[in-house]
């Protein structure tokens, strides 16, 4: 009984601790809603809408070949002409300078013409809707030569999609599971910041002069943060699910199980940076690096399969990535708690926890031994 009350009012110490803490509520709670936030205005708007684009029109000698070709494209219900009617070719590029319509088409000039020029803004020119427009165009290029030719197209393509969950995992899901594991990530990594103060001020030492169960005190301030990355998953979801839609479709037993190995793998990880950090600002120097490195390069924003070859091994080195690919299993995959793929990222976070946590406790050690002589 006696270590229960001591577990409650170390626990009670450290929560007022944390809330006082005006850095680990950043880190822990406004900067994963800030940056979350953003990113789902910027890429999440109309990313599950069909694509569509607005164009000017430039037929300045209509020709039957033109005609033909401006029909054809009334057609396609993925393009927005612009006015409705051609312009001259000194409007649509105005048109294009200014970014109002995505591109102009140039039809041809005349009936015996074999040239349909599209044309871009030079500073575009490399984005999705540029590429976008000229696929489409080709394409329909295509189909009028075979047209031309009187070939009839043998063969066509049909696009599926297959997913291990109830439902296709949309942008908005990715990066809401991504998110959830940088906030618990970033939770752990800069959460031990008291201790390098504690230390500094000769606090720890104090308190193993005193009748105080250090277990419990470590007990009682994992507990803290467990509580902590609780309320970062439960208020990322809400803002995710109820203002961006996104959709969740979570295992609780794998959710449970791959949460308490994440939020211990970090928390030693954040213990390890503190055991050779004699200053706060020397902590979160290298908690600021590792956590930059990380939130780029593990999956949280883009799939790892986006990025330069080259850099993928390094990727799938990082906890993070681990992390937030057995979230999303659990999360909106609903996958279950026996599949091997789960245990293999869980046991990758175990390794990075125990590694971190050992050197972490040998250099503390170290550190009690040097200033007891």
């Amino acid at each position: 009984m006696n270590n229960f009350k001591q577990f409650k009012k170390m626990f009670a110490a450290q929560l007022k601790l944390t809330l006082r803490e005006k850095q680990a509520w950043f880190w822990g709670i406004f900067f994963p809603v800030i940056l979350m936030v953003v990113f789902m205005v910027i890429f999440t708007g109309d990313s599950d809408d069909e694509f569509n684009s607005e164009v000017a029109i430039v037929n300045e000698q209509p020709n039957p070949t033109s005609e033909m070709v401006l029909n054809q494209i009334h057609q396609l219900s993925v393009l927005d002409v612009k006015s409705d009617e051609p312009v001259s070719r000194e409007q649509a590029e105005e048109w294009v300078k200014e970014k109002e319509v995505d591109a102009a088409i140039i039809l041809p000039e005349s009936q015996e013409a074999t040239s349909i020029t599209l044309i871009v803004n030079k500073e575009n020119e490399q984005g999705v809707t540029a590429q976008a427009l000229s696929g489409i165009l080709d394409k329909f290029i295509q189909q009028a030569n075979l047209f031309a030719a009187g070939a009839t197209p043998t063969y066509d393509m049909k696009f599926e999609t297959v997913t291990s969950g109830n439902t296709e995992l949309s942008y908005t899901d990715f990066l809401l599971t991504g998110m959830i594991a940088l906030a618990i990530a970033q939770g752990g990594m800069f959460g031990m910041i008291d201790l390098v103060e504690m230390r500094r001020k000769g606090l720890i030492k104090r308190l193993r002069m005193t009748p105080a169960n250090m277990e419990i005190f470590g007990l009682s301030d994992m507990s803290m943060r467990l509580l902590f990355s609780i309320v970062q998953i439960i208020l990322l979801s809400v803002i995710g699910v109820f203002i961006f839609g996104a959709n969740l479709y979570i295992n609780f037993l794998s959710l449970i199980v791959v949460f308490l190995i994440g939020a211990l793998a970090f928390n030693a990880l954040g213990y390890f940076f503190s055991s050779f950090s004699k200053t706060t600002e020397a902590y979160m120097g290298m908690a600021n690096i590792v956590n930059f490195l990380m939130m780029f390069l593990s999956g949280v924003f883009f799939p790892i399969e986006t990025m330069p070859t080259w850099l993928q091994p390094l990727s799938n080195i990082l906890p993070l990535t681990h992390f937030a690919d057995v979230l999303r299993e659990s999360m909106a995959y609903q996958t279950s708690i026996f599949t091997g793929t789960l245990w293999l990222g869980i046991g990758t976070l175990v390794l990075w926890g125990v590694v971190a946590f050992s050197i972490g406790s040998l250099l503390y050690k170290r550190k009690s031994i040097v200033a007891t002589r």
